[in-house]
């Protein structure tokens, strides 16, 4: 008997099902020859400080810098109480000891997801009982029955993949000694107030100083004035077209007079067409999919998507089996690949209207292994999706869409550009016309892309016109714009190199090199959290920095943590580690060390508050209806103010009467049931599991001061 081990239990259900097992019991699947459990994420995470230390559970500037001589895991914290471990994850944790200990289990399989971050859910997992039995890994793309089966005919000896263990305990440990000294001492040094951290990350800090770059640029920017000059000509033959004045290949000119000079220069003056070139030129599709380009994708089309919004959906669709692996970074697939990409292209083509025009080719702008990491771009699977969600419908429409194109055929248009010079008047430039007609669609059917054209007439060399007709126009430079998610995204992904759309292999490179800050499957939740702890804000789709983030930004004495350049080389650091490159040790030893001259650094500055914590007062809910007080928020429940003389009247947050029913007291609840006597509360659960709604009061028993809840299912 086997043991696999998934990362959640929605990836386990595929696994059953690709096993055709159907025996669920609690916390796990049992077949004939497999055993199916899985995690909830991390059930463990490290140390706090606190933990290995009791005077750290103050924040004392004496007791900075800490670092732990031996990394420590512990059950994971419940959410809604920090002092007391998840009593889920400890059940879970539980079901995993007593299957990993069983007689008849010979090995154990971790089936997490195969990245660094699943690579250390699963060992930490694993490790955490030191099995005596064999351990393996399953390395697959998509969760369809067809490669899991042929991943479980292909595992791999678990201890192969150190390096990426390495790797991700690596970042684990040094993200949490840089975090919890940094902030610590950051915050004691530069906030006033409690109840609040002054976050000091990593990653988290350079994609704060990318955003406060543009807002400098911008607001910086001091506009300019220029000016164009545009001819209208006609034809001997009656034919208009009009040009743009050129100049040694200029047409935004400073200067007005000389503009104006020109236009009175040349008004009813003859002019001869003196060059012609048509050009056909050919569109390639955009390249598929990785992460980034998703996200980027999704947030400029859509107004309200973030980039975690987009990962989210994209990882229920991945786990539903519809796409593959969304968190790569490769804009390419795996050349062995070809034979699967086919039989999904089959799959998706049919019904479709311009099917007759998609024909399948191994291209290497689609298979290309040198531009391929651990995981290729993200495509569908053969899985026809039945049902989904709009948001869902919205992501994985995007992703098959890319994916089509890249076997449509490719699209073509004809440019054409003419040179025009007036011929009774001396003046030193040209006048240019620009046209441009799509001539075939190719790739743009797939998402109905409209091309404008720019239509001219059919003029020819050496043919004649009139000037009939001159306009001087006035412009003003614009600043430049503010981020947006997407080119956030594009600036992290490259580590600030400007790189150009189809400049595909320079991106590639440094993609591919691992010199990048975050990775994908953190970028998106290190831009919610600047969002979460006020340091950068939204304004419709642009991202700008508050007055915290430029404080930070323009106080905070670490300079380094802000500059991309050496973000991007701790990522390569760490991508290298992957590749066995790298040394655990060298790199924990060198972060280590960063941390505790960052930390004295900060001690010797002087004091400057950066962020002043306004007190927090509690709001009121409603009224106590024993006495009359004010009902207001504690840490465990919704009690009574006047508690210090004896009113007993409180709300337990985890009331155990709302617990049987799998519900919680919330603030909204107690607002309604003190403002109305009673609450109309949905989706609560009965005994057998069904959902119900019903009317719930909290009422005083008659024999003691004691409140208890009462239930009716009409108003």
């Amino acid at each position: 008997m086997k043991l696999i081990l998934a990362e959640k239990p929605s990836v386990a259900k595929n696994i059953a099902d690709a096993l055709k097992i159907k025996n669920k019991l609690d916390g796990y699947f049992e077949g004939n020859d497999y055993i199916i459990t899985w995690a909830f994420g991390h059930l463990l995470q490290l140390y706090d400080a606190k933990d290995y230390d009791n005077k750290m559970a103050k924040w004392k500037m004496a007791n900075f810098p800490f670092i732990p001589d031996d990394f420590k895991y512990k059950v994971k914290t419940d959410p809604r109480n920090r002092d007391r471990a998840d009593l889920g994850a400890r059940k879970q944790l539980q079901t995993i000891k007593y299957l990993m200990n069983r007689n008849d289990v010979g090995a154990i399989i971790s089936a997490c997801d195969f990245d660094r971050e699943g690579q250390v859910i699963g060992d930490s997992i694993i490790n955490n009982f030191t099995p005596k039995i064999p351990v393996y890994r399953l390395l697959i793309n998509e969760w369809t029955q067809a490669e899991v089966l042929q991943g479980l005919e292909n595992i791999k000896p678990n201890e192969t993949m150190r390096p990426l263990q390495d790797a991700g305990i690596s970042r684990q440990w040094a993200d949490w000694v840089i975090g919890i000294n940094l902030t610590s001492v950051a915050t004691l040094k530069y906030q006033q107030g409690s109840g609040k951290a002054l976050n000091i990350g990593r990653v988290l800090l350079p994609t704060l100083k990318i955003i406060y770059d543009r807002d400098k640029e911008i607001s910086s920017f001091v506009p300019e004035d220029y000016f164009k000059l545009t001819a209208t000509f006609t034809t001997d033959s009656n034919q208009s077209y009009q040009g743009t004045y050129v100049e040694e290949k200029k047409e935004k000119f400073k200067q007005k007079q000389s503009l104006e000079a020109i236009e009175a220069e040349i008004s009813d003056k003859h002019a001869l067409i003196i060059d012609k070139q048509v050009e056909r030129k050919k569109e390639f599709p955009p390249f598929l999919f990785n992460l980034s380009n998703l996200q980027g994708f999704m947030t400029a089309k859509y107004s309200g998507w973030t980039s975690d919004k987009v990962l989210k959906v994209a990882q229920t669709l991945y786990e539903k089996k519809y796409i593959t692996y969304p968190r790569t970074s490769s804009t390419a697939l795996d050349e062995s690949l070809a034979g699967k990409a086919a039989k999904v292209l089959k799959t998706l083509s049919e019904g479709l209207p311009y099917k007759d025009e998609i024909k399948f080719t191994k291209s290497k702008r689609i298979f290309n292994n040198a531009k391929v990491e651990s995981h290729s771009a993200i495509i569908p699977t053969y899985m026809k999706p039945k049902r989904l969600t709009k948001d869902q419908e919205l992501v994985y429409h995007a992703v098959k869409n890319r994916f089509i194109m890249q076997f449509m055929p490719v699209a073509e248009y004809e440019e054409t550009n003419l040179l025009s010079k007036i011929t009774d008047a001396a003046i030193p430039g040209l006048f240019q016309t620009k046209g441009k007609v799509q001539l075939r669609e190719g790739w743009k059917k797939v998402d109905n892309i409209q091309s404008k054209d720019t239509l001219i007439p059919a003029v020819e060399v050496n043919e004649k016109s009139l000037v009939t007709g001159t306009e001087l126009s006035s412009h003003v430079t614009k600043p430049p714009k503010p981020h947006t998610e997407k080119t956030l995204l594009r600036v992290m992904e490259t580590c600030g190199k400007t790189i150009k759309e189809d400049d595909s292999d320079d991106l590639m490179g440094s993609i591919l090199t691992g010199f990048s800050i975050g990775t994908p499957a953190t970028r998106a939740e290190t831009i919610k959290k600047l969002k979460d702890v006020g340091y950068i804000t939204s304004q419709q789709k642009s991202l700008v920095c508050t007055e915290l983030g430029v404080n930070l930004v323009e106080t905070f004495p670490i300079s380094s943590l802000f500059d991309l350049q050496f973000t991007g080389r701790l990522e390569k650091t760490l991508s290298d580690m992957e590749k066995g490159k790298v040394n655990k040790q060298e790199f924990l030893h060198m972060v280590f060390d960063f941390t505790k001259e960052s930390v004295e650094t900060i001690k010797g500055k002087p004091e400057v508050i950066i962020n002043k914590v306004a007190k927090k007062t509690n709001e009121v809910l409603g009224s106590c209806p024993q006495c009359g007080s004010n009902i207001v928020e504690g840490r465990m429940g919704f009690g009574c103010s006047n508690w210090k003389s004896g009113c007993k009247y409180i709300i337990w947050k985890n009331d155990k009467y709302l617990a049987t029913m799998r519900k919680r007291a919330t603030k909204a609840m107690v607002k309604s049931l003190l403002k109305n006597g009673k609450v109309y509360v949905k989706g609560l659960t009965s005994k057998r599991g069904k959902k119900f709604s019903a009317y719930l009061s909290y009422e005083k028993s008659e024999k003691n001061d004691y409140f208890s809840w009462n239930m009716e299912f009409k108003k």
